[in-house]
């Protein structure tokens, strides 16, 4: 496989009151800017992130704030996909989810992990 064929995963599940979420976007828009095709998979609490407005909230000093590093990454071709069930658990439907965002299951994640993607969690 190419390196510009080379898939990464980075799994989060840690929300807006947590440093991890900022660290994982950072971590995946390194992964972009090295050439990977990378692809971020929200789970639990991560999926708050890419609420409308609550996105808004989380800044780590000295990273950027984590609305631009999400803005950042989809505008370079990122991939983001929130879990169906952590979606529905906290009452949230697509249209609460900032554009862009793939409201679908770990199959996704699955299947480029089948065909060699590596990951990385938070």
């Amino acid at each position: 496989m190419s390196d510009s064929q080379r898939e990464l995963v980075v799994l989060m599940t840690k929300g807006v009151d947590h440093e991890l979420s900022s660290v994982g976007f950072t971590i995946a828009n390194g992964g972009i800017t090295s050439g990977l095709k990378v692809c971020v998979f929200l789970t639990s609490a991560s999926v708050d992130l890419v609420r409308k407005r609550a996105v808004e909230l989380t800044h780590v000093p000295p990273l950027d704030p984590l609305k631009a590093l999400i803005e950042d990454f989809m505008r370079r071709g990122g991939e983001v996909v929130a879990c169906p069930p952590c979606v529905k658990t906290r009452g949230y439907t697509q249209e609460d989810l900032l554009d862009g965002v793939k409201i679908a299951g770990a199959s996704v994640i699955h299947e480029k992990f089948k065909t060699g993607a590596a990951s990385l969690s938070f």
